[in-house]
């Protein structure tokens, strides 16, 4: 039985192409299409259902311990009003999930995972914690989610909000009334590059604040947007899709995290030492960013090859930019072939198109 958000009947009723992801009825695209919301959210404001996601409260007064031993970020920086973005280790060298964790106070933290790893999270966040003791609550069925992204985001969202969100720097947030629901939080927060906010709430507020969205926003062009353009956004910006880019079995220094993983003193974290060695050693691949230079869309799980044929590698995550003819993508190549600049070719139906490490 699929889960049902929200907003699906407002999805089904506006036309959306609806299918199943992680386990929920979730809007892929709108009868505009792909590439028309793409550039909606490119040049003016979208918003989007992400109310599959999931949300685990930690709180405690080992809550700090527990997360700097989960997760490679260095949660001490944080202050309060702050987020960061960060992932848990496996203990294999592998990848849990990514995630976001939102700071209220050295004893209580909000974490936003991936909608497809909200059992296996809670399962393993549970397990670490028997050592710290912390009081964990998943409150994902009681929290409801929409990201409002684009260029003009702000400015709609002002309308709606007492609150100055010019004075909610990036990767933070706040809790405060927003279209006449309170309490809700207002995070600088988005995947997908084009600035925006993301508003969290009880589920029965979430017909009263989809309402509010679209009245105000009948003057800035403000469209849903579907699951389809959601990665095509965050691909465009080379942001990380679990499940295609990153998983168990690949390391956050592979997959080019190493900005997230931080070895400082005093944080003591799952796989710190084997993470260590592969960063001072070096890894045998890497996850690399290319352009087709030729005519072609590059789909997950194609193999990468030298321009002389030789296999090096796959493809995670690619797409026909919308609004271009180009072919862009990720994937694991062997690190020396990982080098901006280079050229490799994309295998597609036994013809190799060439592709540029950018």
């Amino acid at each position: 039985m699929l889960k049902n958000t929200p907003f699906t009947d407002i999805h089904i009723a506006l036309g959306a192409k609806m299918h199943e992801f992680a386990g929920f009825n979730m809007p892929i695209e709108y009868p505009t299409g792909i590439t028309q919301e793409h550039l909606c959210v490119r040049s003016g404001v979208g918003v989007f259902d992400v109310s599959h996601m999931g949300e685990f409260w930690v709180k405690g007064e080992r809550a700090l311990d527990l997360l700097q031993y989960i997760t490679t970020n260095d949660v001490s920086k944080l202050d309060a009003g702050k987020a960061q973005y960060t992932c848990f280790p496996n203990g294999k060298g592998g990848i849990v999930d990514d995630l976001i964790i939102y700071k209220y106070s050295t004893t209580k933290y909000l974490l936003v995972v991936n909608a497809s790893n909200i059992d296996k999270d809670w399962q393993w966040v549970n397990q670490q914690n028997e050592r710290f003791g912390c009081k964990l609550e998943n409150a994902s069925d009681r929290m409801a989610q929409l990201a409002v992204q684009g260029p003009k985001a702000t400015e709609m969202l002002q309308k709606l909000t007492d609150l100055d969100l010019s004075s909610i720097p990036y990767y933070s947030f706040r809790e405060w009334r927003f279209a006449g629901v309170e309490p809700v939080i207002i995070s600088n927060t988005g995947y997908t590059g084009a600035g925006g906010f993301e508003l969290y709430f009880y589920p029965e507020h979430g017909k009263q604040i989809w309402d509010a969205l679209f009245e105000v926003g009948k003057e800035y062009g403000l469209q849903p947007i579907g699951l389809g353009a959601r990665d095509s956004l965050r691909l465009e910006k080379w942001y990380c899709l679990y499940g295609n880019d990153i998983d168990d079995t690949t390391s956050p220094i592979e997959a080019g995290l190493g900005w997230i993983t931080k070895f400082v003193d005093g944080k003591d974290f799952i796989d710190k030492a084997f993470l260590m060695q592969q960063k001072a050693e070096g890894v045998k691949r890497k996850l690399v960013h290319f352009q087709l230079t030729e005519r072609g869309i590059p789909r997950h799980g194609y193999e990468l090859c030298t321009p002389a044929g030789e296999s090096i590698g796959h493809v995670t995550s690619g797409i026909m930019l919308p609004g271009t003819r180009t072919g862009i993508g990720m994937g694991y190549v062997k690190a020396e072939y990982a080098k901006k600049g280079n050229t490799i070719c994309v295998n597609i139906r036994e013809k190799l198109i060439p592709a540029e490490i950018v």
